[in-house]
């Protein structure tokens, strides 16, 4: 055998070697980079990012959502602090001098020692899709004008980019995590964002302050393009100590989604599809047992969805459910054993959660099979599986979970405890690229990235082990 021969025999046994190192080892990868452990820091409140907008009543934490289950209409939500001002969104395609308008409404509400200002909720509809919008809140000399990109029609093959960040607050790696999602160029186009936004509830008495704060900060992302919002524990704000037993007030009232259009029968659980994908979104924090509202309603949603014309079934929830991080360890667990059947059923692609305060991205598993007496407990292998992926390291100021269950558990395929966001990017019915963006990396960087194959369309194995 030649040199060159023998060369390649070595490479082969030297890659057998590590893959059986890899698959002996009982889990997948805990990644080696070694972040620097330290309490995450919030911005003062002084911080630009935090700018009240110059002039009298002017508008501010401007934030947009879809508005349908389509993708053809828009809810665009700002406050404004002086007295309520005007109802009216002006908005107009871009090389268009017709200008039209849509009339909202507004609410406020108080929490304790707090008194919000006046929360505006328009909703434009009619919109056409694959087309740049602006809009202008407000008026006279305190206008204010965003714009936004409605997304492709619905179809199989539409390409579509997706950012996804969860448990974000407002510290400084929080801002980290907005301008490495802003600079991504990847460039997402709509934000899934699974829950925990302002964390004001860690604060004295709740302090709804840091509501306001943290929707001037994101306001430079959400203006722009729709965030598609789930609730996490921090959004529900049950205070009976300080006379507030209303859970999800301030969220509720500040954060409106479209949850009527899929006939869900309150704010915590519905579904929109855009582009190729039909994205539901689950509350971790509402009744979720047989016969409760959302059981009944994703037992009929479910069915609904057409892999033929949206591909990618996408689900987004708060509480992951299956965490290999010694932090909120199996707190989404009864809900798997509610749900995760009906997940294999309808072969959903990929689960997206927060709640822990790092990263981790799992197999396509499956643990269904038990049934009291049987004993089977143990996650398996599942191709009609989704992968379940945690991204709840945002950067709030509670910091990283850096403790991990050992040895790293079969379904882990990788796991790291650091700050960052990622990408879902659909290119068509079969394929979908992902990638995973730690803060301390340049802006391209990827640190965990994978093929999705699509369930539905492209059923073969996509798990790192078949890499």
């Amino acid at each position: 055998m030649g040199g060159s021969g023998t060369t390649f025999l070595v490479a082969v046994l030297a890659a057998t070697l590590i893959n059986g190192a890899v698959l002996c080892s009982g889990g997948g990868i805990t990644s080696s980079f070694v972040r620097k452990v330290e309490k995450s820091i919030d911005m003062p409140l002084d911080s630009d990012v935090f700018k009240v907008p110059p002039g009298y009543n002017a508008p501010q934490q401007v934030h947009i959502t879809q508005g349908d289950d389509v993708g053809k209409a828009m809810i665009v939500s700002w406050v404004t602090v002086e007295e309520a001002g005007s109802k009216t969104v002006h908005y107009w395609a871009e090389n268009s001098n017709h200008i039209k308008k849509a009339k909202g409404s507004f609410t406020k509400y108080k929490f304790y020692n707090y008194t919000s200002g006046y929360i505006h909720h328009c909703t434009i509809n009619h919109l056409e899709y694959d087309t740049k919008y602006y809009y202008e809140v407000g008026i006279g000399k305190t206008s204010r004008t965003f714009w936004f990109i409605t997304p492709p029609q619905i179809g199989p093959d539409a390409p579509y980019t997706f950012g996804l960040i969860g448990d974000l607050g407002q510290s400084y790696d929080s801002n980290s995590t907005l301008t490495h999602y802003e600079q991504n160029p990847a460039k997402g186009q709509t934000v899934l964002f699974v829950g925990d936004l302002s964390y004001a509830d860690n604060y004295p008495n709740h302090d709804n302050v840091r509501w306001d704060t943290w929707g001037r900060f994101v306001e430079r992302s959400v203006a722009y393009q729709p965030w598609i919002w789930t609730a996490g524990n921090h959004e529900i704000d049950f205070a009976p100590d300080l006379g507030e037993t209303e859970p999800f007030k301030p969220y509720t009232h500040r954060y409106h989604v479209p949850y009527k259009a899929s006939n869900s029968t309150a704010p915590f659980w519905y579904s929109i599809k855009r582009a190729s994908a039909y994205i539901i979104v689950m509350s971790s924090y509402s009744a979720y047992g047989k016969y409760s509202p959302q059981y009944k309603w994703l037992e009929k949603e479910l069915p609904k969805v057409n892999r033929s014309e949206t591909p990618w079934l996408i689900v987004l929830m708060h509480a992951p459910w299956y965490n290999s991080y010694n932090y909120h360890y199996m707190e989404g667990e009864s809900m798997r054993v509610m749900y995760e059947a009906w997940f294999v059923q309808y072969k959903v692609d990929v689960v997206l959660a927060g709640h822990v305060h790092a990263y981790e991205r799992s197999e396509r598993v499956s643990n269904i099979a038990y049934n009291v007496v049987n004993g089977i407990c143990t996650p398996v292998n599942d191709q009609s599986a989704p992968v379940y992926i945690t991204i709840g390291d945002g950067g709030n100021l509670e910091g990283l979970a850096t403790n991990m269950t050992e040895p790293q558990p079969n379904y882990s395929a990788f796991r790291e405890a650091s700050f960052g966001h990622a990408t879902f990017s659909i290119k068509n019915r079969t394929h979908a690229y992902y990638s995973w963006h730690r803060n301390q990396d340049g802006f391209a960087v990827e640190a965990d990235s994978l093929w999705f194959f699509n369930r539905f369309w492209h059923p073969v194995d996509d798990s790192t082990a078949a890499d």
